[in-house]
């Protein structure tokens, strides 16, 4: 038996290069890659013939949930902006590279047609769906609440939480009994930073949203949770998620002293997609290097 490895400095743990790519930022451009279990994941047969639809899978978090699907045993189809279309490509290989189908469909959340075809999509092409994990956002970080606009708000609001609402609707018609529902909250949801006013708003919104649908669909069998993530090496940080004279410390606030890698959060997903986690539902974990969550939402 292997011994533990130190948390502090298990993954990458110095001072980031300062960088800045246009939203939507390319992950095969990052520097230092992030870790999305292309080489460190590990199956172990979780999530056998399961057919999952993951947003915003090219890169991050998403990625890093659809390369842990399929090596669990799942089909998976994954949604991405255009512009990711080298990003999506890799995830490709690796999901076939485990012998399971892999679906590109890229197109913007913030369209509720595309959101509705997405659905059917993934549906034809996976030949069934039993897992919805909802990773896309937006973030754009904003200083003052008078130079935030009205279309950044808009946007943000439509992608971040109105695309949960049209993918569920879509799909609910799909879903069996055991199908398992998982949105992406965040830290920000519960101790917004004052340059992320919009996106905290609407990771509030999707831990509602979350506790809400699942009471919701508790009686059809299907268990809706959340994963709220703290700060994560991502390319929404350096393509205006973070300001550039923040991005070499990014994550050092935390008690672990570091920023998470997307690998980090995929053992969760797969927790939430799979039959582990039959009595789970109306829940978010958090994966946040040691800050808090508060305990209570308070009105």
């Amino acid at each position: 038996m292997s011994n533990p490895e130190n948390p502090l400095n298990q993954y990458y743990n110095e001072d980031y290069p300062k960088q800045y790519q246009q939203p939507p930022a390319v992950q095969g451009e990052m520097n230092p890659l992030p870790d999305c279990g292309e080489t460190s994941y590990k199956g172990s047969g979780k999530l056998l013939n399961r057919k999952a639809l993951v947003t915003g899978g090219d890169s991050g978090i998403g990625r890093a949930a659809a390369i842990a699907y399929a090596r669990e045993g799942a089909d998976v189809a994954i949604n991405y902006l255009p512009e990711e279309q080298a990003d999506a490509e890799e995830v490709k290989k690796l999901i076939e590279a485990e012998g399971k189908k892999a679906v590109l469909i890229p197109g913007d959340l913030s369209d509720e047609s595309f959101c509705r075809e997405l659905v059917e999509k993934a549906y034809k092409e996976l030949d069934g769906l039993d897992v919805l994990a909802l990773v896309a956002g937006k973030q754009q970080a904003v200083e003052d609440i008078a130079e935030l606009s009205t279309e950044q708000l808009r946007k943000t609001f439509e992608v971040n939480v109105f695309s949960l609402f049209w993918t569920v609707q879509a799909a609910l018609p799909y879903l069996p009994k055991g199908a398992s529902i998982i949105t992406t909250t965040s830290v920000q949801g519960y101790n917004p930073s004052p340059n992320l006013l919009d996106y905290a708003s609407t990771k509030f919104a999707i831990t509602g949203f979350t506790r809400g649908l699942a009471k919701q669909l508790g009686s059809k069998g299907i268990r809706v949770n959340s994963v709220a993530p703290g700060p994560i090496w991502t390319p929404l940080q350096i393509s205006g998620g973070q300001p550039s004279d923040k991005i070499p410390a990014f994550g050092q606030n935390t008690p672990l002293k570091r920023a998470g890698q997307p690998v980090e959060l995929a053992g969760v997903y797969v927790f939430l997609a799979s039959e582990d986690s039959s009595y789970v539902t109306a829940q978010v974990y958090g994966v946040t290097g040691g800050i808090e969550l508060a305990s209570k939402l308070f009105f």
